[in-house]
């Protein structure tokens, strides 16, 4: 389990690595920050795709054999990056990397199952979960530091000695885990036709659209509206990663006592931000202390709609945790895509306000969700 926390610590590094040194990458290869943000929504692109065929195009293939595989394509991205003459090769890289993120999260409910017991699949689970939100604390401000201290393709290289590593790890402690071919799990598309899950995935995709849509033009919003120094934007993003951390070690809890308030009060918190953030930019102690409360409930946030999925679609968890990668990563793609166009185009007002209605929207749809899941929990009894 070690060697797969890892993994996910690398991967997440790997995929929000860009957000903390957008405004370098953009000046190196000539880009606009809008541009360059597209290094980010192309990852989620194929990310998607690798979600949703993953498990039928390696079906009968050791499942070591394709996490080591897709280890490989993890070191490889961060050589293709870190050395990426143009934007075409960048884009490249991050498209493999994308690969690696919708096999990887696909395959990790199910591994993690074969691995342990059944009675400590959640504590293992809880360390995955672990993994990624020390990653995500990390990663922006580390990002941001090393792109000052030895250049944004220095701090891309970092990921690649961690891939190696997670690689030998991997080989070393993963046992085998065969695959029958014959066998024929449920479709994560299939899962689509049933009510409540589309209300739910609906929901999932504005939540995830309207962070990204915000969260990845944070840099360029700190230096040219807020006009705070590199040391200080990376000190506002590691106290964002913080309150991530503590977020995470809270929901559990706010979650135990009402999950359907969590899904909605969630994303009404971080539209509230988003349209204070357009308001207070100029002013950094506001700001900072609006984008800590970001990271306190953004980072959180997800852990409550998996666990409607584990209530809403026990027998088929599988499937539909595959779809919610898919959903997740396509909106990441184009809240990522949009807020770029919308901010070359309209600037960081423009960009936030639609952050904030995307918010809303799931908000609204979380309070649809909350009331069809106790209709039909009534319904059974």
């Amino acid at each position: 389990m070690l060697a797969l926390t890892l993994c996910v610590s690398t991967l997440i590094a790997s995929e929000f690595m860009p957000v903390s040194i957008l405004t370098p990458i953009a000046s190196d290869l000539h880009l606009t920050e809008g541009t360059a943000g597209q290094a980010i929504s192309v990852s989620g692109l194929f990310a998607v795709l690798t979600s949703l065929t993953i498990s039928s195009l390696t079906a009968g293939i050791d499942r070591r054999v394709v996490l080591l595989g897709l280890t490989v394509l993890m070191l490889l991205s961060g050589l293709l990056v870190t050395f990426a003459p143009s934007f075409a090769v960048l884009m490249a890289g991050r498209a493999l990397l994308g690969i690696v993120i919708g096999g990887f999260w696909s395959m990790s409910a199910a591994t993690v199952m074969r691995l342990v017991p059944k009675d400590q699949v959640p504590g293992a689970l809880a360390m995955l979960n672990g993994g990624n939100a020390l990653a995500t604390t990390l990663a922006a401000p580390l990002g941001s530091f090393l792109g000052q201290l030895i250049g944004w393709r220095g701090a891309f290289f970092v990921v690649v000695p961690l891939a190696a590593v997670t690689f030998a790890w991997q080989w070393l402690t993963l046992p085998a885990m065969p695959s029958d071919r014959s066998s024929r799990g449920a479709s994560a598309l299939g899962v689509l036709r049933r009510p409540l899950a589309k209300g739910g995935m609906a929901a999932v995709a504005m939540l995830f659209m309207g962070q990204f849509a915000l969260f990845t033009y944070i840099r360029p919003f700190l230096e040219n509206v807020t006009q705070v120094s590199v040391p200080v934007l990376s000190l506002i993003l590691l106290a964002m990663g913080g309150a991530g951390l503590a977020g995470t070690w809270l929901i559990g809890r706010i979650v135990a006592m009402s999950l359907s308030a969590t899904l909605i009060l969630a994303p009404l918190a971080l539209a509230a931000i988003a349209l204070c953030l357009v308001f207070v930019g100029a002013m950094p102690g506001p700001t900072a202390t609006l984008l800590v409360a970001w990271g306190l409930v953004g980072t959180a946030v997800p852990v409550a709609w998996w666990t409607w999925l584990s209530r809403t679609l026990p027998e088929d968890a599988e499937a539909g945790g595959g779809l919610m990668v898919a959903v997740i990563q396509l909106a990441i793609t184009t809240g990522t895509a949009g807020g770029g166009f919308l901010f070359d185009a309209a600037g960081y007002r423009a960009t936030f306000a639609m952050a904030a209605a995307l918010l809303g929207a799931s908000a609204l749809l979380g309070v649809l969700c909350a009331r069809r899941t106790a209709d039909t929990a009534r319904s059974v009894h």
